[in-house]
């Protein structure tokens, strides 16, 4: 924990706690939404992939 002497005062960051952890909090919630928006993304292409050979396929 550094220069600390306890958890409380590591979660308090010298009076800039909030704005320490809330800023920590924002960049993961992006991280998240990144990696779950490319997850749901590239779901969305194969099975509109796979929506358009079936239907390519039906018509040869």
């Amino acid at each position: 924990m550094g220069n600390f002497t306890s958890f409380a005062d590591f979660l308090q960051m010298g009076k800039h706690g909030l704005y320490v952890w809330l800023s920590y909090g924002i960049a993961l919630v992006i991280f998240i939404y990144n990696i779950v928006s490319a997850y749901w993304l590239k779901r969305q292409f194969f099975i509109n992939a796979k929506r358009r050979l079936r239907r390519e396929q039906g018509r040869v």
